[in-house]
C-alpha cells in the first residue's frame, strides 16, 4: 500500500512523540465528564442497535476505535461494555496500546484503507483522529466510515470547531503535526453525503485553563438501516 506524504508525515511525527503523549494523557478522561457522557451515550446507542437486530445487520456490536493512540478511550469502551479494539497509523502508538491493555485487540492501520470487512462494525469511533487529515482528502475516510458500518451502526467524530460559517475548515498551530478545524454543520453535511446521519451533538465550550480556546464538537451519526426510507 502507497502511503500518502501527509499520512506519513503525521504518522512519524506521532511515532516519536508517543511514549510523551501517552503520559500526557493516559488519564485524561477523568478530569472530562462531558466526554465520558458522550461515549456513555454512544456505547448505548451501539448495544441497543445490537440487542435489536436478530440477523446480525448491526456487525454484531464491534466497535473500532480509529486513530486511538495509546489505546485508553478503547479500553474504556470495553469497560462501557463494548467489543472494542484500536487501531492506529502510528506502530509506536499501538505498541504502548497492546503494553498497557494486553487483554486489548490493537492494530496497525490507516483510516483510509481500513482492513476491516463491509459491514463489520456496530460502531465507529473517531475521537479527534481526522485532525491531520486534509480537507480534499477526508471524503475517502467517511467512505471507509460508512463501508465498515453495518446498516444501523453508529458513528462518534470528535474535532474541534472552526469559526464562523464561511470558514468550513481552518489550520490551527497543534505540537504533533499540521491540523484542521472543520464548521460543525459543514461536516455534519458531509457525513449525509456519505449515508451517515447526524443524531446528535455535543459542543463543549473552552475553558479557561484550555491551552486552545477552541469550541469541542462530537458529533453522533447513524447508518441508514437496511430498507430505510
Amino acid at each position: 500500500m502507497v502511503v500518502p506524504d501527509t499520512l506519513r508525515a503525521t504518522r512519524d511525527a506521532y511515532d516519536a512523540a508517543a511514549l510523551t503523549y501517552a503520559q500526557l494523557f493516559s488519564d485524561s478522561l477523568r478530569d472530562r465528564p462531558l466526554d465520558r457522557a458522550m461515549l456513555g451515550v454512544f456505547a448505548e446507542a451501539v448495544s441497543a442497535g445490537s440487542a435489536g437486530s436478530a440477523d446480525g445487520a448491526d456487525g454484531g456490536g464491534q466497535v473500532a476505535d480509529l486513530g486511538c493512540g495509546p489505546g485508553y478511550v478503547t479500553a474504556y469502551l470495553g469497560e462501557l461494555g463494548l467489543a472494542a479494539f484500536g487501531v492506529d497509523a502510528s506502530s509506536a502508538m499501538v505498541e504502548l496500546a497492546r503494553e498497557a491493555y494486553p487483554g486489548v485487540r490493537f492494530d496497525v492501520g490507516a483510516m483510509d484503507a481500513l482492513d476491516i470487512a463491509d459491514g463489520a462494525l456496530g460502531g465507529v469511533l473517531s475521537r479527534w483522529s481526522i485532525i491531520h487529515t486534509p480537507p480534499p482528502e477526508l471524503p475517502a475516510i467517511l467512505r471507509e466510515f460508512e463501508r465498515a458500518l453495518a446498516p444501523g451502526g453508529h458513528l462518534l467524530i470528535g474535532f474541534s470547531a472552526s469559526e464562523g460559517a464561511d470558514r468550513p475548515t481552518q489550520v490551527f498551530d497543534h505540537s504533533v503535526a499540521p491540523a484542521y478545524r472543520w464548521a460543525p454543520d459543514h461536516l455534519a453535511s458531509l457525513l449525509r453525503e456519505f449515508g451517515l446521519v447526524e443524531v446528535g451533538r455535543m459542543v463543549r465550550e473552552p475553558q479557561p485553563d484550555d491551552r486552545r480556546q477552541f469550541q469541542e464538537v462530537q458529533l453522533l451519526a447513524r447508518k441508514a438501516s437496511v430498507g430505510a426510507v
